[in-house]
């Protein structure tokens, strides 16, 4: 399965879209969208390190096809650490940005969280 490609299709035209909304009123500074909009009934974000760690994730499984019950493989979720990665290259493109899973809900987690490191 080629997550990479699943992920971009996913949310070049709903996510992104408001994310990247959301990083120009904030003067395209991450910091500042993260503690804006990092706090919603869908979304999270914590600012670890200013400008370059963060923790980013979603209080439950937001997944289409996991809603719809077609998969409840934890390996699914690559797809989330791929559409975080997607959405940061594209507001961050002249930065090396990288994102690990810390816990998904489909691997077992109380939430899907995110570790985002960008350099």
């Amino acid at each position: 399965m080629d997550y990479r490609e699943k992920a971009v299709r996913c949310v070049r035209e709903t996510v992104l879209p408001v994310q990247a909304a959301q990083f120009r009123e904030c003067g395209c500074d991450l910091d500042a969208q993260y503690r804006k909009y990092g706090d919603t009934e869908g979304f999270f974000a914590k600012v670890l390190q200013p400008g370059r760690l963060y923790e980013v994730g979603y209080p439950k499984c937001v997944c289409p096809e996991v809603l719809r019950g077609e998969t409840a493989d934890a390996a699914h979720c690559e797809c989330s650490r791929q559409s975080v990665l997607y959405i940061l290259e594209q507001l961050l493109p002249e930065k090396r940005i990288t994102v690990q899973t810390v816990e998904t809900v489909l691997g077992g987690g109380t939430c899907c969280r995110f570790a985002v490191t960008v350099e």
